[in-house]
C-alpha cells in the first residue's frame, strides 16, 4: 500500500476467549471431545431460557411494528422509562434521557472509549474482561493502564496502588471498576467503592462500572451499585441483557450516565457518544420491545434466584476441588460465572510440559508450542491441557491482561456429573 492503513492501536487488540477455538476445533478433528470452557455463554453450555420467556419474545415478533422497525438513537422510551423507575426503587437516581442503548454491551465498551480524548486514559482491573483492556489500550495506542487485583486477598484491589497511580499519571482520567468481576468473580464491598469515589472526587476524573453481573452475584445482598452510593461524581454504569436472562444473541446492552451536570466536559463526552450512535441509526429493537414485559414479570426474580444458586453451587464445588491440590488455588467467587484458578510458586517453579492425547494432536500441540513463549507459562499450560485433555479454558495472562498466570473456567455446565468430571480432569491432569 502506497500509505499504511493499518491503525497504530491494532496490535493491542487480543480475545484469546475465541483465539484458542482455532486451536481446539483442530484438535477436535483428531478426534478429541472437547469440553468448551472459554465462553460465558450458558445457552451454549446447555441452559433452557424459561418457556414464558421464549413466549413473551415470540408474541412480540408477531407484533409488526415494534420488533421490525427502527427504535429512537437512544432507544425505546418504554425500555428506558422502566430502567430509570427500576433504578429509583434501588435508590439510584436516572433520567431516563440518560440512557444510551447499544448493539450489545460490547459495543458500548468500544464506543466509550473510541470517544475519549486519545491522551485521556482509562485505570483498569488487571485481569481484566479483554474487551475494556484490548479497547482502552487499542485507542490510546499504548498498553492498557491497570491496578492489580490481589487473588490473596480475595482478588481486591490496592487501593493505596490506584491512588499512587492516579498521581503519578496525569493521563489518567477515569477508573473502571468490573463488579461482579470478570473473569474473577468477586464483587467490591461497599467501602472501597467509596474509596474509589473518594480518588475520582480529589483528582477530578470520572466512574466506569460494568455492572452486567449485577443481578448474577451469588449472595445478593453482597452487592451495591455504584449509581446507588453517589449523586456528585460523573461515571457511567454499563448493564445489558445477554448474561441475565441469559440471551446474549440479543446484542442488547446500555449505558447509564449519571451526574452529566456535575462536569461539562464529561456532558460533552456523554453527548459524543450519542452523537456517535446516531450515526448508525439506532440499536436492535427487539431486545428492547421486551425488556420491561420481561424483567417486570413476577416469575423473573425467582428464576435469577435460581440461577444465582446454581452458580454458588458450582462455585462450592470448584473451590473445594482444588482446596488442597500442591500447584492450583481457587479463591471462591461471589458473582457471576466464572472461576479463576492461579498456579501455586511450586508449580511455577519450572516448566510444565504435557503430552497430547495422539500422535496427531501432539503434532498440533508442537507447532503451537513453538509460537508462544516460554515466558507465557499459563498460555502453554492451557494449550497442552486442551490437547490432552480436551478442557478448554483461557490464559489469565493473554486472555485476560493479567500479572498474575492462571486459567479460568466458567460454572456454566448444566450436568452435575459433567461439571464434577471437568474439575476431576483438570485436578488429575495438574497432580505432581
Amino acid at each position: 500500500m502506497r500509505r499504511n492503513i493499518v491503525h497504530p492501536g491494532a496490535d493491542e487488540l487480543h480475545y484469546e476467549i475465541r483465539g484458542i477455538v482455532d486451536f481446539a476445533e483442530a484438535l477436535a478433528e483428531t478426534g478429541i471431545a472437547i469440553t468448551w470452557e472459554n465462553i460465558g455463554d450458558p445457552i451454549m453450555k446447555g441452559e433452557q431460557v424459561p418457556l414464558w420467556i421464549r413466549e413473551i419474545i415470540a408474541d412480540e415478533v408477531r407484533n409488526n411494528v415494534f420488533s421490525y422497525a427502527y427504535s429512537p438513537t437512544k432507544g425505546l422510551q418504554a425500555a428506558r422509562d422502566w430502567l430509570a423507575v427500576d433504578r429509583s426503587k434501588q435508590g439510584t437516581e436516572l433520567k431516563a434521557e440518560n440512557i444510551l442503548f447499544f448493539n450489545g454491551l460490547g459495543d458500548a465498551i468500544n464506543k466509550a472509549y473510541t470517544w475519549l480524548h486519545p491522551q485521556a486514559r482509562v485505570l483498569g482491573p488487571n485481569p481484566a474482561y479483554p474487551t475494556h483492556s484490548a479497547v482502552e489500550a487499542a485507542h490510546a495506542h499504548s498498553p492498557h493502564l491497570t491496578y492489580q487485583l490481589d487473588p490473596k486477598n480475595h482478588w481486591l484491589p490496592d487501593m493505596a496502588q490506584i491512588r499512587h497511580m492516579v498521581q503519578t499519571n496525569e493521563s489518567i482520567t477515569a477508573l473502571l471498576m468490573i463488579n461482579p468481576d470478570n473473569p474473577t468473580g468477586t464483587v467490591y464491598p461497599r467501602a472501597l467503592l467509596e474509596e474509589f469515589i473518594a480518588i475520582a472526587k480529589e483528582y477530578k476524573l470520572f466512574l466506569i462500572a460494568d455492572e452486567i453481573y449485577a443481578n448474577l452475584t451469588h449472595h445478593q445482598p453482597d452487592f451495591v451499585s455504584l449509581g446507588a452510593i453517589t449523586t456528585d461524581v460523573p461515571m457511567i454504569i454499563m448493564r445489558g441483557l445477554s448474561k441475565e436472562i441469559p440471551w446474549p444473541g440479543s446484542r442488547c446492552g446500555w449505558l447509564e450516565f449519571y451526574n452529566l451536570e456535575s462536569d461539562e466536559n464529561f456532558a460533552r463526552y456523554a453527548k459524543s457518544i450519542e452523537e456517535a450512535k446516531m450515526t448508525e441509526v439506532c440499536s436492535t429493537t427487539l431486545p428492547q420491545s421486551v425488556l420491561p414485559k420481561i424483567l417486570d414479570d413476577p416469575r423473573y426474580r425467582p428464576h435469577l434466584e435460581k440461577r444465582r444458586k446454581k452458580y454458588a453451587a458450582r462455585a462450592a464445588e470448584a473451590v473445594a476441588a482444588f482446596a488442597q491440590h500442591p500447584c492450583l488455588d481457587a479463591v471462591l467467587p461471589k458473582g457471576a460465572f466464572y472461576q479463576a484458578i492461579t498456579f501455586s510458586d511450586r508449580m511455577l517453579e519450572k516448566p510444565f510440559v504435557a503430552a497430547a492425547a495422539n500422535l496427531r494432536a501432539q503434532a498440533l500441540l508442537d507447532i503451537a508450542l513453538e509460537a508462544i513463549p516460554k515466558s507465557s507459562f499459563d498460555k502453554r499450560f492451557c494449550h497442552q491441557l486442551l490437547a490432552a485433555t480436551g478442557v478448554c479454558t483461557v490464559p489469565l495472562t493473554t486472555g485476560f491482561n493479567s500479572s498474575t498466570p492462571g486459567f479460568r473456567i466458567t460454572l456454566l455446565e448444566e450436568d452435575d456429573a459433567t461439571f464434577t468430571k471437568t474439575l476431576q480432569v483438570i485436578s488429575d491432569f495438574v497432580t505432581p
